[in-house]
């Protein structure tokens, strides 16, 4: 089954708009061949190149928005090689050893995992279960006292990471497991947001590495739909960064939790 160049834009709409909005971009783009019967190549092998090249659109944005921050962020880190301490060097590390969990049992798993691309039943269910993971985050946020990034321990950052493993399960978000896990660890809504979205750019550029040379090796007849859903995912990608960085500025997930499960919910009588 070939994907289309329109078909190809609009699941990079989809993917870019909704891998920062605590939705589970790759939940919702599992969903959504089998619920409209678009034209798409979901068995695991094949499409999972094309999810991944969407992805690195996103994580281009991502880098591009907080280019500033992250250039700030590698300064700060030589500074710690050199027996400097500084809050960019310390979140600097806070983040790498955050994508530590993730990149390691994503790379175990990542046979085993392929298998549920092709099962949106489930995605719909765990899409599910994600509102109720973002409802829990904000119940954690209303019983905590807020903190800063950089206030974080290592164990915290971890802890952390190890709810972005989650997101490997089509229908988890990636954004709002890890968004989850800082209020968890008593950050406020906006730092648990930025650390959420810095931390997105090493783990999705280390899949891409692994997943995108099959765009040539495997998944034939993907590579310009591939290269068009990457770019539009990118744009769409920097766009509601731009929004949600504001809107987590006084605004929690409660909303946004409900939104998920009614998604899921529908999702589930609309491919049944």
């Amino acid at each position: 089954m070939e994907l289309g160049i329109g078909t190809a834009a609009l699941l990079g709409a989809i993917q870019g708009l909704s891998e920062l909005f605590p939705f589970s971009s790759l939940g919702l783009l599992v969903i959504l061949p089998r619920a409209t019967h678009l034209s798409v190549p979901t068995s695991g092998p094949r499409y999972l190149p094309f999810l991944v090249a969407l992805h690195l659109g996103t994580a281009l944005a991502l880098l591009l928005y907080f280019l500033p921050e992250w250039r700030a962020l590698v300064v700060g880190a030589f500074r710690t090689l050199r027996g400097e301490h500084n809050p960019e060097g310390r979140t600097f590390w806070l983040i790498v050893l955050a994508s530590i969990p993730a990149g390691i049992l994503g790379f175990l798993l990542k046979t085993p995992l392929s298998h549920l691309f092709g099962r949106p039943l489930w995605a719909a269910f765990f899409l599910m279960v994600n509102g109720a993971m973002l409802w829990m985050g904000d119940w954690w946020h209303r019983r905590r006292r807020s903190r800063a990034v950089t206030t974080l321990s290592l164990r915290e950052a971890w802890v952390i990471g190890c709810f972005q493993v989650l997101a490997l399960i089509p229908g988890l978000s990636r954004s709002g497991s890890t968004m989850v896990g800082g209020l968890g660890m008593g950050l406020n809504y906006a730092e648990a947001a930025r650390f959420s979205f810095l931390l997105a750019t090493p783990i999705i550029f280390a899949a891409a590495l692994v997943e995108l040379p099959k765009l040539h090796h495997g998944a034939h007849g993907l590579l310009g739909p591939a290269m068009v859903g990457g770019i539009v995912a990118g744009v769409a990608a920097w766009l509601s960064t731009r929004f949600l960085v504001r809107y987590f500025r006084s605004h929690g997930l409660r909303t946004l939790a409900l939104v998920s499960f009614l998604l899921g919910a529908l999702s589930l009588l609309a491919i049944r």
